[in-house]
């Protein structure tokens, strides 16, 4: 799968994508609502595996540098029509639009071509992670309360956000914009 936005392309992994990805997964303010950094060796193992083998997520590359900036879960969940959406992306690119750019043609593309019914994705940071669920259309499903540890091993709130086909039909009937 390629999918080609203005600045960037989504695209499968290669293992040639882990000095990249190492950037991104190993630094310890992109990851503080995920997990601890990643070591070297995780992150190889976790490319090899999870990106490639698996073909769980997506790298998102720069068109104009073609440095991997992002990293895109998408992947089945028990049912082939729903799939799980998250985002990692390098901190010199947050604040500029590519993790919603990104997503957003993911999430055309995959209710479009795919014929997904539902998209969701979850966090335990409930501001900039959920203002991006919710810029992409998505909706807040619930809270499971105190569901999960941060990275610091608190007690988190964990946040549902999904997107249903017949949601996103309807935001693209109206232009982008989901009807009053």
């Amino acid at each position: 799968m390629n999918i080609e936005t203005a600045r960037t392309v989504l695209r499968g992994f290669h293992l040639e994508d882990v000095d990249d990805l190492q950037e991104i997964l190993g630094d310890e303010q992109v990851m503080e609502y995920l997990e601890p950094p990643y070591e070297r060796d995780r992150t190889e193992e976790f490319l090899k595996e999870f990106c490639i083998e698996g073909k769980n997520a997506l790298a998102v590359e720069h068109k104009e540098s073609g440095k991997v900036i992002g990293y895109v879960l998408f992947k089945s969940c028990g049912q082939r029509e729903v799939y799980e959406i998250a985002w990692v992306f390098h901190r010199s690119f947050w604040r500029m639009g590519y993790a919603y750019e990104a997503c957003q043609a993911l999430i055309v593309y995959a209710f479009k071509h795919m014929e997904l019914q539902k998209i969701f994705a979850e966090t335990i940071d409930p501001v900039k992670s959920a203002g991006l669920m919710k810029k992409l259309g998505m909706q807040l499903e619930g809270i499971q309360r105190k569901q999960t540890r941060n990275v610091r091993g608190e007690w988190a709130d964990l946040y549902l956000y999904g997107l249903l086909r017949e949601e996103f039909e309807e935001k693209e009937k109206y232009g982008g914009k989901a009807r009053e």
